[in-house]
């Protein structure tokens, strides 16, 4: 019987010290001590010896149980060492060589400046509305209470296409991104809060104006709106674009078709030299028009102005972007000029939000 016992013994133990990685060293723990293991079995048995064989063979196999376990115990801690080793010699980084060099590409100022302005207004409650860059005169001019003698309509100042829709109704590349706020009033039922960015297009061209510019209007309708609203919706936006807690407004009265009454945007500013100094100051700089939206764009849009009222504002991207970064002349926004681009551009994962803050 010990002689079987002994056997058992070093077969198990050279199972364990077979066993070249952990998921085939606990098939080695099990087929020896689990509960139909080798020595599990052999334990079983023990009731059908005499009293003295009874305990001289379980003693033995005891024995052999604790050299066993304690033979898996030390394979274990070796296999474990042996697989840290070749992890670690897998990861290995040569410190010599060079360092991965930056990427090279980076967000454009005008890219950064939208998603900042989607950021501050998204944490206002304003949705995001597009529309097509071709217009008919009817949402681009009529609509918007724009006259057929104003001058916006001359040929000078828009862009017309040769082709006419099949009502004969002229179309044009979009003056102002205003259009989408019709579409949405026509398309939508009170309350409306939205924002409009997208390009839009006059002929024009110099340091301060080109043929193709940004917009980004804002809108919003409900019951019970005022100039109270626009003007606390306009000074938060503006003091957490610029990044200036206490910024300086000032509400000008002026006239837009589209608005009654109408105001323009002041911000406070310190000039010294080429300096422009944001928040500082007792000088004013304009930063963009606004007012309540005239009752018969409400009417055109089937929208009741006795009943509802609201506000709309509009600003030129490229102008607020070059006043926040210090970009001097508006041209090179268009040029790609990988310099240009590579000194004014933002990281690729610098994505603007309320909660981490903007760019700065």
């Amino acid at each position: 019987m010990m002689d079987q016992i002994e056997a058992l013994e070093q077969e198990l133990l050279a199972a364990v010290a077979a066993a070249d990685d952990l998921a085939a060293l606990e098939g080695a723990r099990v087929a020896a001590l689990g509960k139909k293991g080798r020595i599990t079995e052999q334990m079983k048995g023990l009731g059908g010896l005499d009293p003295e064989a009874r305990r001289s063979t379980g003693a033995a196999l005891n024995a052999v149980k604790d050299r066993v376990a304690a033979a898996l115990d030390a394979r274990t801690a070796e296999l474990k060492r042996a697989e840290l080793s070749a992890r670690l010699l897998a990861e290995r980084i040569d410190v010599t060589l060079p360092a991965r060099p930056a990427a090279a590409g980076t967000i454009h100022p005008i890219s950064q400046t939208i998603e900042e302005l989607v950021a501050i207004f998204g944490d206002m409650g304003f949705a995001l509305a597009e529309g097509p860059d071709i217009e008919d005169d009817w949402h681009n001019f009529t609509a918007l209470n724009i006259g057929p003698a104003h001058p916006a309509r001359q040929m000078h100042d828009t862009f017309y296409l040769a082709a006419e829709r099949d009502d004969g109704m002229e179309t044009v590349l979009r003056t102002h991104t205003s259009p989408v706020q019709i579409r949405t009033m026509l398309s939508q039922k009170p309350p409306i809060r939205v924002i409009c960015p997208g390009r839009t297009y006059r002929s024009d061209y110099d340091q301060t104006h080109t043929p193709m510019f940004h917009q980004v209007e804002g809108l919003v309708i409900g019951e019970d709106i005022t100039l109270a609203h626009l003007k606390g919706c306009i000074e938060q936006f503006l003091r957490a674009f610029f990044g200036v807690e206490n910024l300086k407004t000032r509400f000008r009265p002026s006239y837009f078709p589209f608005t009654e009454p109408s105001v323009e945007v002041d911000i406070g500013c310190r000039r010294s030299g080429d300096e422009l100094k944001i928040g500082e100051g007792d000088d004013w700089l304009e930063i963009l028009g606004s007012g309540m939206v005239h009752p018969k764009v409400l009417a055109h849009c089937g929208i009741d102005p006795t009943r509802y009222q609201g506000f709309a504002f509009g600003m030129g991207i490229e102008r607020v972007a070059m006043l926040k970064y210090g970009i001097p002349d508006l041209r090179t926004f268009f040029e790609a000029d990988l310099r240009w681009l590579k000194h004014y551009g933002f990281v690729p994962l610098d994505v603007p939000n309320m909660a981490q803050g903007l760019a700065r």
